[in-house]
């Protein structure tokens, strides 16, 4: 029973301790840095050229990149960054493509792995000398599979919109505070 009582002591000494920690020595961050961290995709892809997407929304806020530094987010994304950050920019020079997802020739596969390992989003899923495959729903089309791939099995494609994959478009701003 004693020894019951004393890891009960101790644990509420320690969360104690810990709740106390974390106030006093709470690091404040800056609140625009987390808006355009929450804007971006959270893939952590590296396509844009920085460790992941909570260092780009840094080096963004800071102004050591540009707005249309993202090739996931697209012209849309840009376009939201620009106005958060209350930045002049012209997006008729951006391409605005409908997205594209990854897809697999199971006939050329080897099962090498080398596009399993750089996935960013863990989309493609399969083992050693097996054959793999793409989970659309997790895939960001990113293209650093392509890239690597050794028997060019695999490509980027755009999706054919079917009831399955139809979303409802999110409602435009202006609407939604009417509302």
């Amino acid at each position: 029973m004693i020894a019951i009582v004393m890891l009960a002591l101790l644990g509420f000494a320690l969360g104690l301790a810990l709740g106390v920690a974390s106030k006093r020595f709470k690091v404040e961050s800056d609140p625009l840095v987390e808006e355009v961290s929450a804007l971006l995709p959270g893939t952590n892809c590296g396509q844009c050229g920085f460790a992941g997407c909570p260092t780009a929304a840094e080096k963004l806020v800071k102004g050591e990149a540009s707005v249309d530094f993202c090739p996931p987010g697209g012209k849309a994304l840009a376009e939201a960054l620009a106005e958060k950050l209350g930045v002049d920019f012209d997006a008729s020079g951006m391409a605005d493509g409908p997205p594209k997802l990854a897809r697999i020739n199971e006939a050329l596969c080897i099962g090498c792995v080398k596009c399993f390992r750089e996935c960013p989003t863990d989309a493609i899923v399969g083992a050693p000398k097996q054959i793999h495959a793409v989970m659309w729903n997790a895939c960001t089309g990113c293209g650093k599979c392509v890239d690597v791939c050794p028997t060019m099995c695999l490509e980027m494609f755009v999706p054919e919109t079917g009831l399955a994959q139809w979303r409802w478009p999110k409602p435009v701003e202006s609407v939604a505070k009417a509302a």
